[in-house]
């Protein structure tokens, strides 16, 4: 799936190939960051990335051990001028990731629709 960003696409070719995730999602916030003080003399508009990752490989890892995978696999474009200025990540196992699925139709299963909340 290609981008029309060079380094989301880098991104998203590096994790796959290192972690082989079940489920990948990169999102670029960039426009978001492009008028903080930093960001004033960048002609990058791919430096502020969000990505959503779930692998087997980050299995019995703690959080800062996947986000250092991670950060390991794209030290490169975190180094480089013009390059990605911050990451943040959501990383999870695939039963990690099930157990959310299943808490979310839970919660959504006890709402009755139209019902208000605390109404006697």
């Amino acid at each position: 799936m290609a981008s029309q960003s060079p380094m989301e696409d880098t991104m998203r070719s590096k994790i796959a190939a290192a972690l082989q995730p079940t489920h990948l999602e990169i999102y670029n916030d960039s426009h978001l960051h492009a008028h903080h003080k930093p960001m004033e003399n960048s002609t990058s508009h791919e430096t502020h990335f969000r990505v959503v990752v779930t692998a087997e490989a980050f299995r019995s890892k703690s959080q800062p051990a996947r986000h250092k995978m991670v950060y390991a696999l794209l030290k490169e474009e975190m180094a480089r001028e013009g390059g990605i200025h911050a990451l943040q990540l959501k990383t999870k196992t695939p039963e990690e990731e099930e157990a959310l699925i299943r808490k979310e139709k839970e919660e959504k299963g006890t709402q009755v629709p139209g019902a208000s909340v605390g109404a006697a």
